[in-house]
């Protein structure tokens, strides 16, 4: 890592379903049209957790379960570097309801067999391997 590149911080959520996962399209930035694990910048004094709970809900209208990190990915982009803390996570079935694109373009479910075809962000692929460990 560059010492002279800013760093930032943020909270993804792998949320699953059954044999499958939820990805999100980009809908702004240079990275619009893109695919990646919903979430986003930690907040001063919030936990990488806190942060990804209050991510999702602002949003995707939706409460999820933290179940574990699965994974901290490093990855410079050309312009900053991030740390993204990457959280295996589920709906709150008590407070279901259905994702809300506040934000996105697009939303999937994807399992093993579609996980490829949509168009990654780069530090999102890093984890990918991570995910279809356990997506079966």
């Amino acid at each position: 890592m560059d010492n002279s590149m800013k760093t930032i911080k943020v909270s993804a959520a792998i949320i699953k379903r059954e044999h499958s996962v939820f990805a999100t399209q980009r809908g702004y930035g240079a990275q619009k049209g893109k695919w990646e694990f919903p979430g986003g910048k930690i907040e001063p004094g919030e936990s990488p957790e806190q942060a990804v709970v209050r991510e999702i809900r602002e949003e995707l209208a939706i409460e999820i379960i933290v179940q574990k990190l699965l994974t901290v990915v490093e990855y410079d982009y050309p312009d900053f570097h991030l740390q993204m803390y990457c959280f295996l996570c589920e709906i709150c079935e008590r407070k279901a309801g259905r994702p809300v694109l506040r934000e996105h373009e697009a939303a999937r479910w994807l399992t093993r067999e579609t996980i490829d075809e949509v168009d990654w962000l780069p530090a999102d692929q890093v984890v990918l391997h991570r995910v279809k460990e356990f997506m079966v």
